[in-house]
């Protein structure tokens, strides 16, 4: 799913470096580690939002931050982003993804379906094992989610 000459997935337009990316978790906006922050951490451009939108799988419940099973019987909403290649390598080292290592998470490229358009977004999801004897995020939504159990916890 990479494109092995650039290193870079075949996510977007290679020419100019930019991939596009599904966030689903604490990579989305205002969350811990909300991918604009990180960018400007590290000296990248900001990545450009796109929509909203959901893709077919399950969310579940980690404790601080979400898995998802990609699959067809329910949906995950998250947001779609246009990014600088070089933040790859930065969402690979918050999602614990090294070449070569098993991890809970991995980077996949899906297409998916945002303001009309589809688009191949790198994702980053478990395995249906990993989350067997975990609760499901009922509506697929993590912030909606975590706000909720927080608002109910204080």
């Amino acid at each position: 799913m990479t494109n092995a000459a650039h290193d870079l997935p075949d996510t977007g337009d290679r020419q100019n470096g930019a991939v596009h990316v599904f966030v689903y978790g604490t990579l989305r906006a205002g969350e811990i580690n909300d991918m604009m922050r990180a960018a400007e951490r590290h000296g990248i451009g900001a990545p450009v939002y796109i929509g909203t939108c959901t893709v077919g799988g399950r969310l579940y419940d980690f404790g601080s931050y979400p898995g998802m099973v990609p699959g067809v019987e329910a949906s995950v909403t998250g947001d779609v982003y246009r990014i600088p290649a070089a933040l790859i390598p930065v969402l690979d080292e918050i999602e614990a993804v090294y070449p070569g290592e098993a991890g809970l998470f991995v980077r996949e490229v899906h297409d998916v379906a945002c303001e009309g358009a589809t688009y191949p977004c790198i994702v980053y999801p478990v395995s249906a094992s990993a989350v067997s004897h975990l609760p499901q995020i009922p509506g697929g939504d993590w912030v909606a989610y975590r706000r909720a159990r927080e608002a109910s916890a204080a």
